[in-house]
C-alpha cells in the first residue's frame, strides 16, 4: 500500500503536531480521560513530527509499517537521543520504544512513509500536550 491508501482506509486526519492520525482505542475504565489511549499515526517522506511533550502521560511507539522512522526524544531539553523503529532487528531498529512522561519528542520517517502506533497511559489528553516553539530543539540536536 501507499500512503495515500492508508491514510484513506484508516480514516485519518491530519495532526497538529504533523503527519496523520486516528484514535483507535480509549480504554473506558478510569474516568473520562480513561487508563490508556491508542492511535495509528503515519509520517510521509518529508515530514516531520514537531518537537512536543505530553506532561502526565507515558507513550509506547509501536512500528507497523513501511519504512524505519526516527525517534528522538530528550528528558531535559539540553541533550537529546534518536531512536530508530523498524523491523531490521540486526542493525539495531526496535519495533517499540518508550517516551516517559514529560520528555520532549519528534519523529521523522526515514524513507516513503511510515505506520506506527502511539498508546498512552494514562489517556492522551490534548490539554497535558505541549508543542514547543516553531524553532525549537535540544540543545544537542
Amino acid at each position: 500500500m501507499q500512503a495515500k491508501e492508508i491514510i484513506e482506509t484508516l480514516s485519518m486526519q491530519r495532526h497538529p503536531e504533523g503527519g496523520w492520525y486516528v484514535q483507535t482505542f480509549r480504554d473506558e475504565n478510569g474516568g473520562t480521560r480513561g487508563h490508556s489511549t491508542a492511535i495509528y499515526y503515519l509520517l510521509e517522506a518529508g515530514e516531520r513530527s514537531h518537537w512536543h511533550r505530553v506532561h502526565d502521560a507515558a507513550e509506547v511507539w509501536h512500528h507497523y509499517a513501511g519504512a524505519p522512522l526516527a525517534l528522538h526524544r530528550s528528558a531535559d531539553g539540553g541533550t537529546s537521543e534518536t531512536l530508530v523503529l523498524g523491523s531490521d532487528l540486526v542493525k539495531g531498529e526496535r519495533p517499540q520504544a518508550i517516551i516517559p512522561a514529560n520528555w520532549w519528542q519528534s519523529a521523522e520517517s526515514l524513507g516513503e512513509f511510515t505506520l506506527v502506533g502511539c498508546t498512552v497511559s494514562p489517556g492522551f489528553e490534548f490539554s497535558s500536550f505541549e508543542m514547543a516553539p516553531p524553532d525549537w530543539k535540544p540543545a544537542s540536536s
